[in-house]
């Protein structure tokens, strides 16, 4: 059964799987482009008044109209289902699920329903949580409590590269909550609960950054003890960016290859060199160095969460490209032919 049914289901009884979770659970049927395989389940928060956030480029944003308010996001439908249900479906699927991930939406009450839904999964299952946090309506001892009720991963999506763009697109400039240095603050106190690289953030290129910028950005991440889950930006169209263009191909390509060098500790951002226009020149390696990370396809698959076998779980297939050959994020290792592909891109 699925939210629109019945408009009253609402977190923490109930909660919203991406199109991905749905099908690999057997709620939804359909096929994944080249047999990819999705290894988290990410858990949405649902609520009747939807989120509190403005934010220019989430199809979660609080302006439509509330009977669509976080149905679709991230490309494609998020039906809502009895949290019980899915405990048990992940169960009878254990050996290919490998972390849940829940996800706050910007409501008070939100706080709260996490730690009971975390708390709940944790008492059923025998499986990693990960929290992705909203900052702007956590409490002082929340991250505690998160971690008490079994979470062992935070996410905060900081999302921008710099303070002017973070208030632009999710502070003043839509008249949204948020702000720069709390989400930034969140993060420095989930590194300081959780541990070195088990707090990380979420950060989308395309949205007006030069990769120089992104790149401190990443790095100053990195020296916290955190790490970056990176995404392309992508038009919602439900949101206020519908007609805003995604970044090219090489660009993205340049800024994963960097996300890698920094977050594996090949290189340090203050060894990468820029053209005039904050455009990637170099990296800071040999040309056999830089070779060799490339030809290992890694920083072009997803970069998330890991299960308990040390790879990444969070794959997220397609959520930030279309099925087809130019993939932004590959859920899977790629190719001898899509390495090619990427080799052309990458543009140095």
């Amino acid at each position: 059964m699925d939210c629109s049914e019945n408009a009253t289901m609402e977190s923490p009884e109930y909660v919203r799987l991406s199109l991905a979770a749905a099908m690999t659970l057997g709620f939804k049927s359909g096929l994944f482009y080249r047999d990819a395989q999705l290894h988290c389940m990410n858990l949405l928060l649902t609520y009747e008044s939807g989120c509190a956030a403005c934010c220019a480029y989430c199809g979660l944003a609080g302006r439509g109209k509330t009977d669509d308010r976080g149905k679709r996001f991230i490309r494609v439908q998020w039906p809502a289902y009895h949290l019980d249900r899915i405990i048990d479906a992940i169960s009878e699927s254990r050996e290919a699920v490998k972390r849940v991930c829940i996800s706050m939406i910007t409501r008070n009450r939100a706080a709260k329903d996490t730690k009971d839904i975390c708390a709940h999964v944790r008492s059923q299952l025998d499986i990693p949580v990960s929290l992705l946090v909203s900052p702007t309506v956590l409490g002082p001892n929340d991250l505690l409590d998160f971690r008490r009720a079994g979470a062992d991963k935070i996410g905060v999506a900081i999302d921008l590269a710099t303070p002017l763009l973070f208030d632009k697109y999710r502070g003043s400039g839509v008249k949204g909550p948020h702000q720069w240095e709390i989400y930034w603050d969140c993060l420095s106190r989930a590194i300081d609960i959780f541990g070195k690289d088990n707090a990380g953030v979420h950060l989308m290129v395309g949205m007006g950054e030069t990769e120089k910028e992104m790149c401190a950005t990443i790095q100053k991440v990195s020296d916290m003890g955190g790490r970056t889950h990176l995404f392309s930006f992508f038009p919602e169209s439900n949101s206020m960016m519908a007609d805003h263009r995604r970044p090219a191909l090489p660009r993205y390509r340049r800024i994963q290859l960097a996300r890698h060098i920094i977050d594996a500790g090949y290189g340090h951002e203050e060894e990468f060199s820029y053209h005039d226009n904050g455009r990637i020149r170099d990296l800071g390696l040999t040309q056999k160095a830089c070779s060799e990370i490339i030809d290992s396809g890694e920083p072009f698959q997803t970069s998330g969460c890991e299960g308990e076998d040390g790879q990444v779980a969070c794959n997220r297939p397609f959520a930030n490209s279309r099925p087809g050959p130019h993939l932004r994020n590959y859920p899977f290792a790629p190719s001898d032919e899509d390495m090619d592909l990427i080799r052309r891109q990458i543009g140095f």
